[in-house]
């Protein structure tokens, strides 16, 4: 069988807590060695106003969104043979994505997030799992037949994933969009140069980019340009509730947010990077692809997990398309 798209990356089991803001406190820059930190009393009960579990993890978001627009799709990871990784397969199985290239590992758990939520904030404690101690020797070559492969972040052992699946993408002449992690990005612009030049499109957050190019986050334009010696493709740059900068190495895109308040923002890069390669299939128009992922982001964060807010074809949310500008670079 060939896929439109198939996914790589991570797959986890996420559990939300929606704190009781009498609860806890955020201290602030000046208090705090690491920025801004979420505080609580040391030995305390902490309530919660709300819990819900959901599933997660670059493969599977991303996965879902190409699913919901029609787009024929497959996942490539690992879970645990455990109920954890029994409902990551059963979620995806309710997208109408194949699962048939999820490894059940025996030796590592489910990976888990626990996501504490509040004020339209979160912080994420991570519990590393299978997925991130996948290794070249466990991925079927032979059956990866698609248009496209998407790399979510690959991190932990996994990321040295990120050089062979490439290659063999090329070498099919299969398509590729990465989104980087930091494990990626830590490998290194030796390793990294002759990967990043085979990608048909990058896509990384602000912080990454800044950390990719070596240049401070606010010099975007400096940014773009550094990244461009390194990758021939499209380079996407999310940015938050600033919204986006895209460049195609003549034109540079930017796409303001809507201005509208998150109700939980995890997922929201995954829904971005999904929406806007499903944009860029369906209709080959950057500022179209921008829209589409800035819809799909927008709609991600007014949901509580990853995958209930996401779009499917045809929908926008209830908010005007973001205005698309284009210069040359």
């Amino acid at each position: 069988m060939k896929y439109d798209i198939i996914t790589f990356g991570s797959a986890t089991r996420d559990t939300f807590l929606r704190l009781k803001k009498e609860n806890y406190r955020i201290l602030g820059e000046r208090e705090s060695p690491e920025g801004q930190s979420l505080c609580f009393p040391l030995g305390s009960k902490i309530f919660i106003e709300d819990l819900q579990v959901s599933t997660g993890g670059g493969a599977t978001n991303t996965a879902c969104t190409f699913s919901n627009h029609s787009f024929k799709v497959a996942v490539c990871s690992k879970v645990g043979d455990d109920k954890r990784g029994e409902a990551v397969i059963d979620e995806l199985k309710r997208f109408r994505v194949d699962t048939q290239f999820i490894k059940k590992d025996r030796n590592y758990p489910t990976a888990y997030s626990a996501i504490l939520s509040f004020a339209g904030e979160r912080t994420i404690l991570v519990y590393r799992g299978a997925c991130h101690f996948m290794e070249e020797k466990e991925l079927p070559f032979s059956k990866l037949k698609a248009k496209w492969f998407y790399l979510a972040p690959l991190s932990e052992k996994s990321a040295q994933l990120f050089g062979p699946l490439v290659r063999f993408a090329k070498a099919q002449k299969i398509k590729i969009a990465a989104n980087l992690g930091n494990s990626q990005i830590k490998l290194g612009e030796k390793v990294l140069k002759p990967i990043l030049q085979e990608l048909d499109v990058l896509i990384l957050n602000r912080e990454e980019a800044s950390l990719l190019s070596g240049i401070e986050k606010e010099k975007e334009t400096e940014i773009i340009k550094k990244l461009k010696e390194l990758i021939k493709g499209i380079l996407v740059i999310t940015k938050g509730k600033e919204g986006s900068v895209v460049c195609d190495g003549s034109y540079i895109y930017q796409a303001p947010a809507p201005s509208v308040l998150p109700f939980e923002k995890t997922g929201a890069g995954d829904a971005f990077g999904s929406g806007f390669l499903s944009g860029l299939l369906e209709k080959n128009n950057i500022e179209y692809a921008i829209q589409r992922g800035t819809a799909n982001s927008t709609s991600c964060i007014q949901k509580i997990g990853a995958k209930n807010g996401l779009l499917k074809k045809g929908q926008w949310g209830s908010w005007p398309k973001v205005k698309v500008t284009k210069t040359l670079l």
